[in-house]
């Protein structure tokens, strides 16, 4: 699989990479995130824009929720226990069911080797935390059509 267009502001979002499509339901997000408080502020979000949420706080969790709820699109953690956001976002992508769902990266490290790291593992966009809720809400209306 070729990462979508990968970026840190939707400004830069490629052109020629497609929004999902609606498929007549509510868009499911996966929050794959080790603190609570964050999962909570990121559902309460979401769930506001109209999107189901469904949470995992370690990397193995977020495996399998990955393949047995199809999410339109998962929030990956970087630092996450038992598997880190990296490994699990790898072993999403060699799922039949989720390996094509769009994963974005959210971490505290803006080094280009970090960025790179996770392109490399797969994931389709970067968000810097603290999250900018504006760049979250560009990120979601580019892949899920809704924000």
């Amino acid at each position: 699989m070729t990462a979508l267009s990968y970026f840190t502001s939707p400004d830069s979002i490629d052109a020629k990479a497609s929004p999902i499509e609606s498929r007549g339901e509510r868009p499911r997000v996966l929050v794959v995130e080790d603190h609570e408080d964050t999962r909570f502020m990121l559902k309460v979000m979401l769930e506001k824009r109209g999107m189901s949420v469904v949470e995992a706080a370690d990397g193995k969790t977020a495996l399998s929720l990955a393949e047995s709820e199809r999410p339109s699109l998962i929030l990956m953690d970087a630092s996450l226990p038992q598997m880190d956001g990296l490994a699990a976002t790898r072993s999403i992508r060699t799922q039949d069911g989720a390996g094509k769902v769009p994963i974005v990266f959210l971490s505290g490290h803006a080094e280009p080797v970090t960025q790179e790291a996770a392109r490399t593992a797969g994931c389709d966009a970067y968000l810097i935390k603290p999250i900018d809720l504006d760049q979250l809400a560009g990120v979601l209306e580019y892949y899920l059509g809704k924000a």
